[in-house]
């Protein structure tokens, strides 16, 4: 099957090495340098399953930057571009997603789109009514960033956002790309597609929040917060995974995804859902209080990433503390070796990891790494497990 992807970031290029074991891709990137860059088979994102998928010889994919050649080469073309949560309009923007489909409808008006993008719901049966098609699929993604190709190759499930031989044969398409071929299947109408999405993120987003409040609690009290969880996960309804404590929920994914499901609820009663956006924030003014409490003149912020083997700044927990010991006065200095600037929002960044540790009164870093061995004492961090 002939397959093109619009948008390579995570969800995309994953999903064209994914697909280019066994059918043909063709994948378009709006930025050229990320095309070259693959190009040179070298990926432009931290992903160990993606770097050696970029090293073989027997993938058929072809990265290219002429747009409508990849529109008239594919059976299906999957849309995989961002959907950043506008926090004016409380919805996402989706004008990446209607982009691709006018422009590629404008020079083939039978195309049939598959949207990876994460969207509202109730979002594809508007678009197929606005555009008078059903040519519009939504079959939403479950990846790690960092781990996206590896959680396409051994997904968790496969969801299809139609009931139809179409759709079966999509869902066929993705099965026979992946190492486990025993995955459960669902098609299912798109906007229930839409809703499995959303829920399955902010209960994700509820796990987290939940054990931070516990840990904040534990914390609060002089509590050993570790030995409580460990007593908590023995109980095998709630288990002993997805439950170390951090600075708050945070990544591409979780916090503008748990805002679109809030957003959806207008007019329909929840405690639960609003409950779990406002957690996040609680969470960010807890750790700063605790990290203020120690008086420090300056704080070292210990990597910007939004966990370990990330490469990804966007929405970072440890980037809203930051902003509220800023805005206490507090000096606050970063080291963050994926970083090329001087400066990360007004705040120095150090290059030299031992300066970094020298400059620091307190470090703060929501994971921590064997390099702060040895200055364990400056450290504040609630990564209780060492490990994500």
């Amino acid at each position: 099957m002939n397959i093109s992807v619009f948008g390579l970031g995570y969800v995309g290029l994953a999903n064209a090495l994914l697909l280019s074991q066994n059918e043909q891709v063709q994948a378009y990137d709006i930025v050229g340098e990320k095309i070259d860059i693959l190009n040179k088979r070298e990926s432009p994102l931290e992903d160990k399953e993606i770097h050696e998928f970029l090293d073989r010889d027997d993938l058929n994919v072809e990265f290219t930057k002429d747009f409508e050649a990849a529109v008239r080469f594919g059976d299906y073309l999957i849309i995989a571009t961002p959907t950043d949560y506008d926090e004016q309009k409380n919805y996402f923007n989706t004008s990446t997603v209607e982009n691709v489909i006018e422009q590629a409808r404008a020079i083939r008006p039978d195309a049939v789109f598959i949207i990876k993008s994460t969207v509202p719901v109730g979002y594809t049966q508007a678009l197929k009514e606005k555009y008078d098609t059903e040519n519009i699929i939504f079959s939403p993604e479950f990846l790690r960033e960092g781990r996206a190709l590896y959680d396409n190759l051994y997904p968790s499930r496969i969801i299809v956002g139609e009931c139809s031989e179409r759709a079966q044969e999509l869902a066929d398409m993705f099965l026979r790309n992946t190492v486990e071929k025993n995955s459960q299947v669902l098609l299912t109408h798109s906007t229930e597609a839409e809703a499995i999405k959303l829920f399955s993120n902010t209960y994700l987003a509820l796990r987290v929040a939940y054990f931070n409040e516990l840990d904040t609690y534990a914390e609060s009290r002089g509590l050993d917060a570790k030995q409580i969880i460990e007593g908590v996960g023995l109980d095998p309804r709630i288990g002993s995974h997805y439950n170390n404590p951090s600075f708050g929920y945070g990544g591409y994914c979780l916090p503008k995804d748990t805002k679109q499901l809030r957003a959806n609820y207008e007019d329909v009663p929840n405690n639960i859902i609003g409950a779990i956006v406002d957690a996040n924030r609680t969470r960010k003014d807890f750790i700063a209080e605790q990290i203020l409490s120690r008086k420090p003149n300056t704080v070292g912020i210990y990597r910007l990433t939004m966990k370990a083997n990330s490469d990804n700044f966007r929405y970072s927990s440890i980037q809203g503390v930051m902003k509220r010991l800023k805005a206490k006065g507090i000096e606050v200095v970063v080291y963050e070796p994926a970083l090329d600037e001087e400066e990360f929002y007004h705040s120095k960044v150090i290059k030299d990891l031992q300066e970094f540790k020298e400059l620091s009164d307190v470090i703060v870093s929501n994971r921590f790494e064997d390099d702060l061995a040895d200055v364990e004492e400056k450290i504040y961090t609630r990564d209780l497990f060492k490990r994500d």
